[in-house]
């Protein structure tokens, strides 16, 4: 059988094994947690925090022996028919596996019960279960995953639009063997199987988007406030205007693997660009995008066929039919708004709506179901749409029993008005969708005699001055109200599976439309996000230049606008460090110049007056933590952890951000450390950013040429009541190194500790310093070599990008022959 499943790891070092109910003799599903959307699960909730919870179920599975590191996945969204598949191959920390999944945020993983034998688990379900402590594991019998099923599901439930995945896949036979353990165990958990021809399937290679390990991704604050979990200071935040949950959960996926692709992100900019010059584009645009339901959500319930027909079931469909008829009366009027538009991509949008089979499937639709028959808000509303969706004179009996219906709803209301003058009270029908028809009633100017209700009142609740109860007889007029429900819907559900089984075969034109109102809703919400601050169009270029650039996420929490700051990286200086005293703004800039990069990649509008970008294959941040006494050791193994996973995963298109390294163990090691690394990531040619408060670090620019020195300015002001200097801090990002010294001293001078130890301390380090720097001079033999390094690589850039006509660059070029001139002269005044 499909074998065990384990609860959520917690307290135990290894997952308590539970049996699954697909074992002999437990027809339970005992112990395991794991959340399954229901049939009747509602496609219309829009609030972010449904738009995200977990509803993603990923099968993994390992090759054994010389395949061993090659990984098979596949995942389904329980809110949207796609499977994703995808293997690749990966390195003993396995920390694609791990991204992959972080990004996925699963409800469950199911892996092979050979996997998580006791006593000897693989390395794989060890790393992944200390990864993922609250998520469910379930494990299943080796010989689900098989890649010859997987093939078989594939070819029998994809799309025919999607079908060319069958040969992107036919050889990968780890992710076929995933996809077949996962659709047996999603069909047995969700009690339904999937119709034929109803899936997208595809295939997703690790190449095509970035990667952000989930370690930079929380550093960053992509999707989390690291204060407060629940506040919306974050990327995300700064970026989600967006209107469906589609919209929400693609501007997710996007922020955490970010395009690489040139043209790609290009196409997306000239939307965004013409939605911010054609006001009447964008509003209208995001007047009907606004209406759109989750319609990924309402496509998963359509291509499921229940394998027993509950009420449940029937009322779902009978939903979800209603829904499909909404959005399919959307179409036109997106069609009609897109109509005049010029970019590629919202051309490529409007031609997708062109297709036939939107008027085939709603004229199909509306042969059964009534034209006025639409989504409405409020649970008896919507009965009373489920309750006469289908047109009358198609089923005789169903006509009988919704006129018992209206009866029966009458009637109540007649005993309710009926009470109302026996007790000459103010009383009111209500309903519930938990209760049913109820009696409700406000006292603001009525006296009970008593103040008591009459008894033939039951279940009574109070809230304040309202009251809601029922009677005896109510509830056998609600029993009785039920049962017509049932037959009406049990009908209803007949004809509308008759209905979708002749639409079944256009639905797959939905997939589109899904998509196209996801990308609609996102390149929105960036156009809305330009139209709340100055956000500039970036180029993309091989090197990294931002004109006065801010934090985008501090601009929202500032009530003043952050300071701005020019950054300028290239192949020829690809390596800053930066130096300044704590909170100067090092740590911001940094998580800034990351920001700005995944804002570009994603084809949005970036905080700055220019900006040009180096397109970045992969972001790695080390930020540190706050020093910690307590968790100074795990701190220094945490740095070390962060930094060898960096030096093991960064190639030359990596941006790489380190913010304080070997802080955690004494100077002397911690410089060392520093420097080894340095010289690691100089032999790449990845753009790195350093950020150090070892100042004996900034002489390796003598040895390397294309590192930078920066630092951050700071002012002296005297505080003339306490007869001492205070320090400004201006934001302000300047060339060189710090020329602030000591500045710990000067706020352990500000601090509590007494003034004879702060002298003693101030004594020690002058003469440490003397000492170091009586070795660390420059010569100018390396003066100017560095001159003629700095020269030929902007020559280099000026050869490859170079936009400018020949007068601008002729005067360009003497003005780059002037300065190297200057550098080469004040070498020479060093020698002498």
């Amino acid at each position: 059988m499909l074998g065990t499943s384990s609860s959520s790891v917690r307290d135990s070092s290894y997952p308590q094994i539970l049996k699954s109910p697909l074992c002999a003799g437990n027809p339970q599903r005992s112990g395991c947690k794991s959340w399954t959307p229901q049939m009747g699960y509602s496609a219309t909730s829009s609030s972010a925090v449904s738009a995200h919870s977990p509803s993603v179920i990923v099968a993994v599975v390992e090759g054994r022996g010389l395949a061993r590191g090659e990984i098979g996945m596949a995942s389904i969204d329980l809110k949207s028919p796609q499977i994703v598949l995808s293997q690749f191959a990966d390195n003993t920390t396995y920390a694609k596996v791990i991204t992959k999944l972080k990004i996925l945020s699963p409800l469950e993983i199911i892996m092979s019960n050979t996997a998580c034998v006791v006593g000897n688990s693989t390395k794989l379900f060890t790393l992944i279960t200390e990864n993922f402590k609250n998520v469910n594991f379930t494990t299943i019998q080796r010989k689900y995953f098989n890649e010859t099923k997987g093939l078989e599901y594939i070819e029998q439930l994809c799309i025919a639009e999607f079908n060319t995945v069958l040969m992107e896949v036919q050889s990968k036979y780890y992710c076929l063997a995933a996809v077949a353990a996962l659709l047996k165990y999603v069909e047995f958990i969700q009690n339904s199987v999937y119709a034929p021809k109803s899936l997208k399937i595809c295939f997703q290679g690790s190449e095509q988007t970035a990667m952000i390990d989930a370690s930079s991704a929380q550093n960053l604050e992509l999707l989390i406030n690291n204060q407060d979990s629940r506040n919306n200071h974050t990327l995300f935040g700064v970026l989600n205007y967006t209107k469906t949950p589609g919209g929400s959960r693609r501007l997710r996926s996007n922020i955490l693997e970010p395009l690489v692709d040139v043209e790609t992100i290009s196409m997306r900019l000239d939307c965004v660009q013409e939605l911010l010059q054609d006001e009447e584009l964008f509003f209208g645009l995001q007047s009907v995008i606004a209406r759109f339901l989750d319609t990924e959500q309402l496509l998963s319930v359509l291509v499921q066929i229940p394998k027993q027909d509950t009420v449940n079931a029937a009322e779902s469909k009978i939903t979800n039919l209603i829904y499909l008829k909404h959005t399919l009366e959307l179409v036109d009027p997106l069609k009609i708004t897109l109509k005049n538009c010029n970019t590629p991509l919202l051309r490529a949008y409007y031609g997708s709506l062109e297709d036939k089979r939107f008027g085939i499937i709603l004229d199909k639709i509306k042969t059964v179901i009534n034209d006025d028959a639409r989504y409405m808000k409020g649970c008896l509303n919507m009965r009373t749409q489920k309750c006469y969706a289908v047109r009358s004179n198609i089923n005789e009996f169903l006509d009988i029993a919704r006129r018992t219906y209206t009866e029966i709803v009458d009637d109540i209301a007649g005993m309710i008005t009926q009470l109302a003058e026996k007790y000459s009270l103010p009383l009111r029908t209500s309903f519930s969708s938990a209760r049913g028809f109820f009696i409700q009633m406000t006292t603001d100017c009525t006296v009970l005699p008593n103040d008591q209700l009459p008894s033939e009142f039951i279940k009574i609740s109070k809230v304040k001055n309202s009251y809601s109860f029922t009677s005896a007889d109510l509830i056998k007029m609600n029993e009785r109200c039920q049962e017509s429900l049932r037959e009406i819907y049990h009908m209803t559900y007949m004809i509308v599976c008759k209905l979708l089984s002749e639409i079944y075969e256009h639905i797959h034109c939905l997939y589109k439309l899904s998509d196209t109102v996801s990308m609609l809703d996102m390149l929105l919400s960036f156009a809305h996000a330009c139209t709340l601050s100055d956000y500039v169009r970036p180029e993309f270029t091989d090197t990294l230049a931002i004109k006065q650039g801010w934090h985008p996420i501090l601009e929202r929490i500032s009530v003043e606008k952050p300071v701005a700051n020019n950054t300028y990286i290239t192949e020829g200086s690809n390596f800053f460090i930066i130096t300044g005293p704590n909170m100067s703004g090092k740590s911001t800039y940094l998580k800034q110049i990351a920001l700005c990069q995944i804002m570009a990649q994603i084809g949005s509008y970036v905080p700055a007056e220019y900006s040009s970008f180096r397109i970045a294959e992969q972001i790695f941040t080390r930020i540190s933590t706050d020093d910690d006494i307590e968790t100074n050791s795990s701190t220094f193994m945490k740095e070390m952890k962060e930094i060898a996973y960096i030096l093991h995963n960064a190639n030359d298109k990596s941006l790489i951000l380190i913010d304080e390294l070997g802080r955690g163990t004494n100077s002397e090691e911690g410089i060392g450390i520093c420097y080894a690394v340095c010289e690691h990531l100089l032999s790449l040619k990845a753009f790195t950013l350093f950020a150090t408060h070892f100042l004996e670090l900034c002489q390796i620019d003598g040895l390397y040429p294309n590192v930078e020195n920066m630092h951050f300015e700071v002012q002296h002001v005297k505080n003339t009541s306490r007869n001492k200097e205070a320090i400004l801090y201006t934001y302000k990002l300047s060339k060189g190194l710090t020329e602030e010294k000591n500045y710990g001293l000067k706020a352990a001078e500000v601090s509590s500790l007494p003034p004879s130890i702060v002298l003693d301390a101030k004594d020690i380090t002058t003469r440490i310093t003397r000492q170091i720097l009586q070795n660390q001079r420059n010569t100018p033999e390396m003066e100017r070599q560095r001159a003629v390094y700095h020269l030929a690589t902007r020559l280099v850039q000026t050869a490859r990008n170079s936009q400018l006509d020949p007068d601008s660059l002729r005067t360009y070029l003497s003005n780059l022959k002037k300065r190297y001139e200057a550098d080469f002269q004040d070498s020479g005044k060093t020698e002498e």
